[in-house]
């Protein structure tokens, strides 16, 4: 059976997304959760990982003796190995804008990443306005986020059609959007709710909900209880 290295469900947003890929897809394997370390450079969390993959990040999918790390290239690899499940859309202009949308999501969003860090336990409300109102840049990257959204076939689908990849690569962004509570549009709110009904993203959403672990340097608005 496959194994899949990850890090903490609340903080992991790259773990997230070829978990949420083999779940909803139904293919078996083992999960190996990798904790980070309460505080930055201690505990053995980069030695344990280098232990699986040379470039000692998460996720990285081991499949016997084959190794494949970076969340795109690990549901790349999936999809080569099921193609009878579709991973990507059927439609080929679906696949190819579902493609496109998660190598942006890949690549990009520079903002949302670094000032809005996935923290799914958290309640940030407040903290979500106030940087809504000081940085342009990342109102920028949200709307751009909306308006991939909005271009979904159906307003209360996915966003190629049936789940795919492209969506597992907008979950955490979902997951921000909620833990935030920023100013979006009734259509992004829709799939928002379309999409924490899945029972992929639901049963990661409890599994991080589950974890006790604080780490100090991915709770920059918070302060230990």
């Amino acid at each position: 059976m496959m194994q899949l290295y990850i890090a903490n469900k609340n903080y992991s947003s790259w773990s997230m997304r070829p978990w949420l890929v083999l779940k909803a897809f139904n293919i078996p394997f083992e999960e190996v959760m990798i904790p980070f370390a309460k505080e930055r450079n201690t505990g053995t969390f980069k030695q344990d990982v280098l232990a699986v993959n040379p470039n000692g990040k998460v996720p990285a999918l081991v499949n016997n003796d084959l190794l494949v790390w970076d969340s795109l290239a690990i549901c790349e690899y999936l999809a080569e190995q099921y193609p009878e499940k579709s991973l990507w859309p059927i439609d080929v202009k679906l696949r190819v804008r579902a493609r496109c949308i998660s190598a942006e999501m890949h690549s990009g969003f520079p903002n949302i990443r670094n000032l809005y860090g996935m923290n799914i336990r958290a309640n940030l409300a407040e903290k979500g306005a106030e940087l809504w109102q000081e940085h342009e840049a990342l109102r920028a990257d949200v709307a751009r986020i909306e308006q991939i959204w909005s271009e979904r076939p159906h307003v209360d689908g996915f966003l190629c059609g049936d789940f795919s990849i492209a969506d597992a690569f907008y979950a955490p962004v979902v997951t921000r959007l909620k833990t935030y509570a920023l100013p979006v549009s009734e259509k992004t709110q829709i799939y928002m709710n379309t999409m924490l009904q899945h029972p992929a993203l639901k049963e990661w959403i409890n599994g991080a909900l589950l974890e006790d672990a604080w780490v100090n340097y991915l709770e920059p608005y918070q302060t230990e209880k």
